[in-house]
């Protein structure tokens, strides 16, 4: 059965079907939240979150090929309602080590420190776009944000992480 197969079942309320997609996209899931709260417990909190709000709308879906675009938004939108309801500040220090550039644990510490200064909205479109290798479009449908105020989003928010880093390394 293929992936449009599995998420119609879905819509149709066939819970095994729902079951084996989640399957299928929990890593990338995790992965999303952790980089939010750089804490294995409230990611997994994160991730319950969001199965738990497709689960009980999955049925609204009305396009299945947007179905792991629209797994993709619930998660960051539990995620920054998680930030907001515990107001934690989060600075991101560890990434799978496959995933990304190697680079020293330090200097990681860094960038994720000063990605963790920039307001929500930046550093969740920065996420999505370097980090979940998301297409500008994609973002933006995401978002449900114009793709102009996107590429305007990534433009400061890269310029405002540019400013935070060279202030970070004058302080040393």
């Amino acid at each position: 059965m293929d992936h449009l197969e599995l998420v119609n079942k879905a819509i149709d309320g066939d819970e095994d079907s729902f079951a084996l997609l989640i399957q299928e996209r929990r890593e990338h899931i995790y992965r999303m939240a952790f980089t939010y709260v750089n804490n294995q417990d409230d990611a997994l909190e994160i991730v319950q979150e969001t199965v738990y709000r497709a689960f009980i709308s999955v049925h609204k879906l009305k396009q299945a090929q947007y179905f792991n675009t629209w797994l993709t938004k619930i998660g960051v939108n539990c995620a920054i309602d998680y930030l907001r309801k515990k107001k934690k500040v989060v600075y991101v220090e560890q990434v799978q080590e496959a995933s990304y550039v190697q680079h020293s644990r330090e200097d990681k510490m860094v960038l994720y420190e000063a990605l963790g200064q920039l307001d929500e909205k930046s550093k969740t479109v920065l996420m999505l776009r370097y980090f979940e290798d998301r297409s500008i479009k994609d973002i933006a449908d995401l978002l449900d944000t114009p793709v102009s105020t996107v590429k305007s989003i990534i433009y400061r928010g890269l310029e405002k992480l540019k400013l935070n880093l060279g202030e970070r390394e004058l302080l040393e």
